[in-house]
């Protein structure tokens, strides 16, 4: 029997990949309608293009060339005013409307053929989509999460799959926060949820499944 670790070994047709809202508004400069003061030279875009991004796109193409699923969840309403928001979204006036671009997926990451997009209308993906649903008839035991940010919505894809019963991993260096000090605290939490690993490491794992 596999040892009950959360590093536990993965099992190719049990294992995905989520990317957790990197899409335009909220990962492009000047897209955030709640923080138009931040430019390229923020701490957070020069992480997000420095190291996010590029081992987001590096454990992306690990994942396909391994025959993972692949799932990304953005932020985005089913309406165009978006009265099916949580109530939480509306009080902090989070808007990204049906058909608002600033939804999409950013280039780097767009999803091709197979892969599936889960729009969101809260900050947790297991609570305003059938995700949970969606990962257990595809066989999926060991849940492998990046995006932005730690200390909010990628926070509460990792809690909650964790309490759902999934082998959550979450590579450090493929997430940020706002800040480096919220970035770090949410991880001094998350370890509690999740396999605290990095991108190397996890591309090695992934690579060895394709191998395999």
């Amino acid at each position: 029997m596999q040892p009950m670790t959360r590093d536990a070994a993965f099992v190719r047709d049990e294992t995905a990949i989520l990317f957790v809202d990197v899409q335009k508004a909220f990962a492009l400069p000047g897209r955030d309608p709640a923080h138009p003061e931040r430019d390229a030279d923020h701490p957070f875009y020069r992480r997000l293009s420095s190291t996010v991004i590029p081992n987001q796109m590096r454990l992306l193409e690990a994942a396909r060339a391994s025959g993972l699923n692949v799932v990304h969840t953005v932020i985005r309403a089913l309406t165009h005013d978006g009265r099916d928001r949580s109530l939480d979204h509306k009080l902090s006036d989070i808007l990204i409307a049906k058909d608002d671009p600033g939804g999409d997926v950013i280039d780097e990451l767009a999803p091709r053929g197979n892969e599936i997009v889960l729009p969101k209308s809260s900050s947790g993906v297991f609570n305003s989509t059938n995700i949970d649903y969606i990962l257990r008839n595809l066989g999926v035991r060991f849940l492998i999460v990046a995006g932005i940010v730690t200390d909010q919505c990628v926070d509460m894809a990792v809690r909650d799959a964790a309490d759902r019963g999934y082998f959550v991993s979450l590579p450090h260096d493929a997430c940020a926060a706002y800040t480096d000090e919220r970035h770090q605290a949410a991880l001094a939490v998350l370890k509690g949820y999740s396999w605290l690993t990095d991108t190397d490491t996890l591309v090695a794992r992934i690579e060895a499944l394709a191998e395999a």
